[in-house]
């Protein structure tokens, strides 16, 4: 039972933060494809959302080996 909440809890955390990135990457083209000259500044944007998304992912796998081993 508990090998099956990590999975799914493991499964959703990551789909979550792998959309949500390639989303952000999306934007971020089409941005620069419509504005070349603000390039560098969606660039650094883009980069800080990317993180943020990230570190979702980072507190899944958390949670994830926590319910692991103290469980």
């Amino acid at each position: 039972l508990i090998a099956s909440a990590i999975a799914k809890i493991m499964a959703y955390g990551v789909l979550g933060p792998a959309i949500a990135i390639g989303m952000i990457g999306a934007a971020a083209v089409v941005a620069i494809a419509r504005n070349p000259q603000a390039s560098s500044k969606i660039q650094i944007t883009m980069l800080i959302a990317i993180a943020f998304a990230e570190a979702v992912a980072i507190y899944v796998l958390v949670v994830a080996l926590i319910l692991k081993f103290a469980a």
